[in-house]
């Protein structure tokens, strides 16, 4: 069924709006902030301390599972050291940050769509409109200034936990000491290789923030537009995480890092 123009139109519009909306509301406030901190340390608290275990527990599996496919066709050549440098380069430049915003953007920028959709439904962002409480200052920036904060602690977190699945690996199957494995670790990776991946973090959490609240605020007003609304900010966020990296990839390479 052909959708009409101007519908397609309406519907860039509002994304565009929305993003000039939180830049605008960030950069151009004048006085404090009207959200309360207790609001924004529980944000906080769920962006961060409440995501560390999965995301730990997910980046060990993916660290190990790439050291497992680089031992296998790099012991054939008596290379097997050289995994200390796939796990390494690996993990900083590309996996670290792509793996924990997809987990993100799973648990927590489907929790702000739910959250910012239900109070859609019940009016009660209206409600908050009535009191004076723009939704964009009360709800959307302190969630995406949130994840701002703790994308970047995750993504240290998720490199200790690659890099630990992968040493457990390497030493497994190829028997290299500890020692080994971080010494040859360390000489591999260069402060351009985390560089990159944290930059990557920060704006894979501005997305995933974004998005999330997009979502929830434009969400239909009944419970069919809470579910909705979820899935498209999920869907959406990991399309945008993939093409964001892809675009990083390209960047990096013309610049020789």
């Amino acid at each position: 069924m052909n959708v009409p123009i101007a519908e397609q139109i309406s519907a860039l519009k509002k994304p565009v709006a929305f993003l000039g909306e939180v830049l605008l509301t960030a950069l151009y406030r004048h006085g404090p902030w009207r959200f309360r901190m207790e609001d924004f340390g529980r944000v906080l608290a769920d962006c961060g301390a409440r995501g560390v275990a999965i995301v730990i527990i997910v980046n060990f599996l993916v660290g190990a599972i790439l050291a497992f496919v680089g031992a296998v066709q790099l012991a054939k050549f008596g290379a097997g050291i050289f995994v200390a440098d796939l796990v390494g380069i690996a993990t900083a430049r590309e996996m670290a940050a792509i793996i924990t915003a997809v987990v993100v953007a799973g648990r927590t920028g489907a929790a702000f769509a739910a959250e910012i959709a239900t109070m859609q439904a019940n009016e009660e962002i209206d409600a908050l409109e009535v009191l004076g409480l723009p939704a964009m200052e009360f709800l959307v920036l302190p969630r995406v200034v949130a994840l701002l904060l703790m994308m970047p602690l995750l993504f240290v977190f998720a490199c200790v936990a690659g890099i630990a699945g992968g040493m457990v690996v390497a030493i497994g199957m190829l028997e290299i000491s500890p020692a080994g494995y971080l010494v040859h670790t360390s000489s591999s990776l260069a402060w351009p290789h985390l560089g990159l991946g944290l930059s990557k973090s920060v704006v894979f959490g501005i997305l995933v923030g974004m998005v999330g609240c997009y979502y929830g605020l434009y969400a239909r007003r009944n419970a069919a537009g809470v579910g909705q609304a979820t899935t498209g900010a999920v869907v959406t966020s990991i399309v945008g995480i993939i093409v964001i990296d892809a675009i990083f990839a390209v960047c990096a390479n013309a610049l020789g890092i």
